[in-house]
């Protein structure tokens, strides 16, 4: 691999209320908080520490017990079923938050936004995407949900119950949700 590629298979994820980080396995030096269900892959271990990197190559330190473990590999797609969850509205809906966050971006850098407003603007935007080959983690933040894609479906990979306490015998409708043939 040359030295400036950068394969991220993630290994865990953050347990869902998110967790805190430290710059070195000492409880003096906090840092800032990983993101609920954020994938990250584990690169060492001290007793209860683990050290973690994240796919945009920062690392940290966190407390190594509550990881959720992912499994070796992604879950694959068997045959197709007769209509599969299509990833583009999840890809959509990324490029809408990029695109409303750049142009707030733009207007602070110009002076037509102040910091206070942008924050106001920016408070409950939340984008998640990694994308290695075929393969890839979208966040529903509709439904407080990591998705995985394997180029055949769009599945759910790691959910949190904040969205929905409860299963439901009628789940709620998702752009992301795969349907059934015949349904509209």
């Amino acid at each position: 691999m040359d030295e400036f590629e950068f394969a991220f298979r993630p290994t865990h994820v953050a347990p869902a209320v998110g967790m805190a980080t430290w710059a070195a396995p000492d409880p003096a030096r906090p840092s800032v908080r990983l993101d609920a269900l954020l994938p990250v892959r584990l690169i060492a271990r001290q007793g209860d520490w683990a050290q973690v990197l994240c796919s945009n190559g920062w690392t940290a330190w966190v407390d190594g017990r509550l990881l959720i473990a992912l499994p070796d590999v992604p879950p694959a797609a068997g045959a197709p079923p007769a209509r599969t969850a299509d990833p583009r509205p999840a890809l959509a809906d990324v490029e809408g938050v990029l695109a409303q966050y750049r142009s707030m971006l733009e207007s602070l850098a110009t002076g037509a936004l102040d910091l206070e407003s942008f924050r106001d603007q920016a408070r409950g935007l939340r984008v998640g995407l990694v994308v290695d080959g075929e393969a890839l983690w979208v966040f529903d933040p509709v439904h407080d949900r990591w998705c995985y894609c394997d180029g055949l479906q769009l599945q759910t990979y790691a959910a949190t119950d904040r969205a929905s306490p409860a299963p439901s015998a009628t789940p709620a409708h998702s752009p992301y949700a795969p349907t059934r043939t015949g349904e509209p």
